[in-house]
């Protein structure tokens, strides 16, 4: 995957393991709920070189461990959560953090600070080890909604494991995340996503604009184009002031093959050419869920 491409989707939820039986329900392999160092649980759905990451709070006695500057990441999703779920971060992929870091700050992207942990993780096999990773900061707190860091991950082999990635939906990667965005609000994620990207990855859309990044694109849209696209806005949602993340697009090999388990698991849905959407935002953590072809 290139430098800065999607790589997760952070989805906050109150109740990680309800969560994880949704993600499942819907044809995804979710892996066991592991812990963070600060606080926070998780559980993934892994696909090739990205992923989605489901986000809850064990102990909020823990969420000012290992800071980046003064940026407190358990802080920063305890305080998010409380004021509703969803998305509240997305990693971007980094092979090369610090080269990657020195990118960004002659782009005009200031890094807050440097987190380097490790989380135990039990294997399909049942064997245990230890993840290696590196996050940079970059939190924009104009941008709150929007914020980013960069996820280089030292041991792939304990995070992209074959079993993980085998989902009975068929999905294996990340095509689109979708930002609401008033258009008043629109030229500072602009000048935000230009600065990730450089002006030439823009392009202009009905309602908003796009951005192409090493793996998938950003589409941003107001209210009404949001609204077009994937139906009312869940009342949270509605009530947010910020730009945010509110949608995810999952590719996958056969939408013949994940419509059935969506029946199966009486998730609600539209199908429309070559994508299905899930309709109930709110019951996947106030993010709409889309699948598309290819």
């Amino acid at each position: 995957m290139s430098a800065l491409g999607i790589d997760h989707p952070l989805i906050l939820v109150r109740d990680i393991e309800a969560a994880v039986r949704r993600f499942r329900a819907l044809g995804f392999t979710v892996t066991p709920v592991g812990r963070h160092p600060w606080g926070t649980s998780t559980a993934l759905a892994m696909f090739d070189g990205c992923l989605i990451e489901l986000m809850s709070v064990y102990d909020e006695g823990l969420i000012d461990e290992r800071p980046a500057g003064t940026f407190r990441f358990g802080r920063h999703i305890r305080d998010h959560l409380e004021e509703r779920e969803g998305i509240s971060l997305l990693a971007l992929h980094s092979e090369d953090a610090d080269g990657d870091e020195a990118a960004l700050r002659d782009r005009g992207i200031a890094c807050q600070g440097t987190i380097e942990f490790g989380r135990d993780v039990t294997l399909p096999d049942a064997g245990a080890d230890r993840t290696a990773t590196t996050l940079k900061i970059i939190h924009d707190p104009a941008l709150p909604r929007l914020s980013n860091f960069l996820c280089h991950q030292h041991r792939p082999d304990l995070i992209y494991v074959p079993a993980w990635m085998d989902h009975p939906n068929g999905a294996f990667g990340i095509r689109q995340v979708t930002i609401l965005a008033a258009e008043a609000d629109q030229p500072r994620v602009r000048r935000r996503l230009a600065g990730l990207y450089g002006e030439s990855a823009i392009f202009d859309l009905p309602g908003g604009f796009g951005a192409r990044t090493g793996n998938g694109e950003f589409i941003v849209g107001d209210r009404k184009a949001v609204e077009a696209r994937y139906g009312r806005l869940p009342a949270a949602l509605a009530r947010e002031s910020q730009p945010c993340y509110v949608a995810i697009h999952v590719r996958v090999g056969d939408l013949d093959a994940v419509e059935p388990l969506l029946k199966m698991g009486g998730a609600a849905y539209r199908r429309s050419g070559d994508s299905i959407t899930l309709t109930d935002a709110e019951a996947h953590g106030n993010t709409w869920l889309a699948f598309v072809e290819g």
